[in-house]
């Protein structure tokens, strides 16, 4: 190990028996803690060549248990963002289009929401499925969307944990590694990759976003696995609503037709490529294909299915799920302009209501959350509504509207059209 420590240190090349060496024995326990910490920090002064990039991923992918055999056609992943909750749509609308999805998705912590404490909003869902029942599951309904199993990729937990508390996560090669050895073991040989940049994503920068994408793309290619990353904008919050039950409202609404136009546009670009690449079609038939099935209410359909599947009461979505009691709303008191958002500062609110964990093992509260309608150049008149708190108590309520009057800056002027939300798309 110490051999291992000093390559990287020195910039030496790894091989690939190294590079299988280290993650053996970060697994069964032969490299202690502080030698392991020596390691990854060298790798994010140092960096690593993309073959040792292409070998790590591997080694920490076969670390555990994989999928023999693909459970669907197609994956996604996000990077975090706050009031991401593409999933909750994207899964049933490219599964009601006939392409199977089996996804592994996760817990929020700190100022990003989890699909599964979302989804948990929901009375009775499950989210733990043995194999046999995801496999059953994929073939009746199309889709299932699990908590990710504790042998996938070990090394990789074992190496976060530590990373987490060595201040080594902001290491792009290492980020790389954790996001696509669970994606390699999931066995998908499609994958759509929604890497967020702006200042409410972990890449607040382009060229990092871009940088990110880009070794992910040439990771998937390097194991045979067909990859395409889309950059997305987190200035603001995708669509208005932040928290869980909220934010399964605001998926159903864009299941019916409706919905934000920013949650819209990048919902149909996730799935159109996934579409265009488990089919082989052109993205312009394939995004053709999704406009119709959501605008035709398919992936409503599907939505409800795979619900009633995982053992949700699908009779509490036919209204809003219910909301924490105390209501309190931002109302405009003058002609406003919007000119910047503190979207992570958004996020804190929502976890400091209760949405959210600073730590994995703390409850969340599905019931919290909030509504931000602000978006930057967007301009309110007076007594609209900027925003609205549903908080567990008045305090929360009146502390948490406090806090979004703090993360959204007015002047400027109103923009004349709105951004893309896809900045760009890599691998495609």
């Amino acid at each position: 190990m110490i051999d291992i420590i000093e390559k990287t240190r020195d910039k030496a090349e790894l091989t690939q028996k190294d590079v299988e060496r280290l993650v053996s024995g970060i697994v069964d326990g032969t490299w202690p803690d502080y030698q392991v910490v020596a390691w990854l920090m060298a790798a994010y002064c140092q960096g690593l060549r993309d073959e040792e990039v292409f070998w790590l991923t591997d080694a920490v992918a076969r670390s555990g248990s994989q999928t023999a055999d693909p459970l669907g056609l197609a994956d996604k992943h996000s990077t975090g963002g706050v009031g991401d909750k593409t999933t909750l749509i994207v899964a049933p609308l490219v599964a009601s289009l006939g392409v199977p999805i089996a996804k592994m998705s996760g817990r929020g912590l700190g100022h990003t929401g989890g699909t599964l404490d979302k989804l948990e909003s929901i009375p009775g869902f499950r989210v733990t499925l043995s194999r046999a029942d995801i496999t059953k599951q994929v073939e009746r309904v199309g889709l299932a969307v699990v908590a990710q199993s504790g042998e996938l990729a070990p090394a990789d937990r074992k190496m976060y944990a530590l990373r987490d508390v060595t201040a080594t996560v902001d290491s792009i090669p290492l980020i790389a590694v954790s996001i696509m050895s669970k994606k390699l073991a999931g066995g998908s040989p499609n994958i759509v990759l929604d890497v967020k940049v702006g200042n409410g994503a972990f890449m607040q920068s382009l060229d990092r976003a871009r940088e990110l994408a880009q070794l992910m793309v040439r990771i998937g290619a390097y194991h045979g696995r067909n990859v395409r990353a889309l950059l997305t904008g987190m200035d603001c919050p995708l669509g208005f609503a932040v928290g869980n039950a909220i934010e399964i409202n605001e998926a159903l609404s864009c299941l019916r037709g409706n919905g934000p136009k920013d949650l819209r546009e990048e919902v149909i670009a996730l799935a159109t490529h996934m579409v265009s690449m488990t089919r082989g079609i052109a993205a312009e038939d394939a995004m053709s294909q999704v406009t119709r099935a959501l605008d035709q209410g398919l992936g409503l359909a599907k939505f409800e299915e795979w619900i009633e599947a995982q053992g949700g009461d699908v009779s509490t979505l036919r209204q809003d799920l219910p909301l924490a009691p105390y209501r309190e709303e931002w109302v405009a008191d003058r002609m406003l302009t919007v000119q910047r958002i503190d979207t992570h500062a958004v996020g804190r609110v929502a976890l400091e209501l209760g949405a959210g964990r600073q730590r994995l093992q703390d409850p969340v509260d599905h019931e919290v959350g909030l509504l931000c309608y602000a978006k930057p150049g967007k301009t309110f008149k007076v007594g609209e509504v900027i925003a609205t708190v549903y908080a567990r108590t008045e305090g929360d309520a009146t502390a948490g509207l406090r806090g979004l009057q703090r993360a959204v800056e007015f002047g400027g002027s109103a923009s004349s059209e709105d951004d893309k939300i896809v900045i760009e798309v890599i691998g495609a």
